[in-house]
């Protein structure tokens, strides 16, 4: 499991937890001015996953209004951009005279360097929120401070790439080790210079590397979009993305596996989720196969068998409430 703290307001007395919210808030981010009509008995619950340098924190919280002041940025400046993706309510932010308003699956940026105001609506919020080092997004600082106020969209492009990636963490940390942390760092690091260069125009700047693996990120999730399409080769993946068929393989060949192979892994991987679901009990095993790009049974048995070890009719049976209860007909239960 990830490196992981949690904070509920509801574990402290109803006089203490703005208090205790803002010195958190604090220590998250950098000094805060807090204020909230609702400090009397406040409510919010976040939780703070490490990932190395960064700082992913998942919270809902009640109606807040944040304000970073210009005393306060000279007190303490820890040089960190943040980044809220808005999941549920409203939120509207400031610098001075300019003012956004964001909306759900907007993603909103701000820079501990700058004073600014941010204002919730009047009912609690759910945002996931990302705390990145200035030196760790791959862009000159002059150009990625450009960023800040440029609301970020979450449906769609490198945006919706990040969205799904921090959504996706934050759901369930716990099939990652601790040593995990410092790559998933990585991975939102390129994200958020991804999504920078991109609302920037700013593309050419980033390096290489960085380039490369947002540019894999991309690709995975349109194949991963597009598994049932029989049209789905290498070809139309390299044209989808405006690269060659060479430059596609060498991507592929650094993380050490074809793409024909990770198109069948992915492939496979949804058809043992859905032969094991029993709201699809009674879909014919061929019917499930075809969805997932396999239209012929016997080479869609024969590539399950070698990922998994048994033919996908003995999965379903194996998984089958009779299964579970060890009845007749089915497999027992295993040890």
């Amino acid at each position: 499991m990830l490196p992981e703290s949690v904070f509920r307001s509801q574990d402290l007395p109803p006089g203490d937890r703005f208090d205790a919210w803002t010195e958190r808030m604090g220590r998250t981010h950098a000094p805060l001015d807090l204020s909230s009509d609702r400090a009397a008995d406040y409510r919010v619950h976040q939780r703070l996953i490490g990932l190395g340098d960064v700082m992913v924190w998942p919270a809902t919280f009640d109606s807040l209004v944040f304000r970073r002041t210009p005393k306060l940025v000279r007190q303490s400046d820890p040089e960190v951009y943040h980044l809220s993706l808005l999941l549920r309510g409203e939120g509207r932010a400031t610098w001075g005279r300019q003012e956004v308003t964001y909306g759900l699956s907007d993603i909103h940026v701000n820079s501990s360097s700058r004073s600014w105001d941010v204002f919730t609506g009047s009912d609690p919020v759910t945002i996931v929120g990302v705390e990145i080092p200035r030196a760790l997004v791959a862009l000159p600082a002059s150009r990625a401070d450009q960023a800040v106020g440029r609301p970020i969209s979450g449906r769609e492009g490198v945006g919706a790439l990040l969205s799904q990636f921090l959504v996706n963490l934050t759901a369930d940390t716990g099939p990652y080790q601790p040593q995990d942390a410092p790559r998933l760092g990585t991975v939102v690091a390129d994200l958020v210079t991804a999504a920078f260069a991109h609302t920037l125009d700013a593309d050419p700047l980033m390096p290489a590397e960085a380039y490369d693996r947002t540019l894999m990120l991309r690709i995975k999730a349109f194949v991963r979009r597009h598994l049932a399409d029989p049209e789905l080769t290498p070809a139309a993946i390299a044209a989808a993305h405006h690269i060659s068929r060479s430059r596609l393989y060498a991507l592929f060949r650094a993380e050490g596996v074809g793409v024909a192979a990770y198109i069948r892994e992915q492939r496979l991987e949804r058809a043992h989720r859905d032969l094991g679901d029993p709201a699809l009990r009674t879909e014919p095993i061929h019917s499930i196969a075809a969805r997932w790009g396999f239209p012929r049974p016997a080479d869609f048995t024969r590539a399950f068998r070698t990922a998994y070890g048994m033919p996908p009719s003995e999965l379903r049976a194996a998984t089958s409430p009779e299964a579970a209860g060890g009845a007749p007909g089915g497999l027992p239960p295993r040890p």
